[in-house]
C-alpha cells in the first residue's frame, strides 16, 4: 500500500495545518510557497491520486470542490480567482492526491496560463521561446 500523502496526514491531523474552510467533503489550507497574495489549496478528503483517477461516481465530490471554490470567492470578497488542477507529474502535481489551487488578489491574464519552460503562445505560429 502506498505511503500517505501529505494532505492525507493533514486531514487526519497528523500534520498541523490551519484550515480556512472544511466540510465532510474536503478541507481548504492556505498554500505553504504560494504564487499569489491569496493562494489556497482545495483538498477532498477521499485521497484521489489526480483527476484522471477519478471515477464516475467521483462527479458529485469535484462538483462539490468548484462549488467551495466559488464560496470562499464569496466569502473572502475576491473579484476574481483562478483554480488550477495539475494533473500528473508533466503538468506539475507534485502532492498525488488531488487538489485545486485558488489564486487571487493578483493580475492575471489569460495568455500566461501556460506560463513555464519552452511555453510560448500557440496562438501564434511565428511565437518564440
Amino acid at each position: 500500500m502506498a505511503e500517505p500523502s501529505v494532505f492525507s496526514r493533514i486531514i487526519s491531523g497528523e500534520i498541523p495545518a490551519e484550515r480556512v474552510y472544511e466540510d465532510d467533503q474536503c478541507i481548504v489550507i492556505e498554500d505553504r510557497a504560494p504564487q499569489a497574495p491569496t493562494h489556497l489549496l482545495i483538498i477532498p478528503r477521499k485521497p484521489l491520486v489526480n483527476l484522471s483517477e477519478a471515477e464516475a461516481g467521483d462527479k458529485p465530490l469535484l462538483g462539490h470542490l468548484l462549488w467551495v471554490a466559488g464560496e470562499l470567492g464569496r466569502k473572502l470578497g475576491l473579484e476574481g480567482f483562478r483554480l488550477v488542477v495539475n494533473n500528473g507529474r508533466s503538468a506539475g502535481q507534485t502532492v498525488f492526491h488531488l487538489h485545486i489551487h485558488l489564486l487571487a488578489q493578483s493580475k492575471m491574464r489569460e495568455r500566461d496560463l501556460a506560463s513555464g519552460p519552452g511555453a510560448r503562445d500557440h496562438r501564434d505560429p511565428g511565437a518564440t521561446e
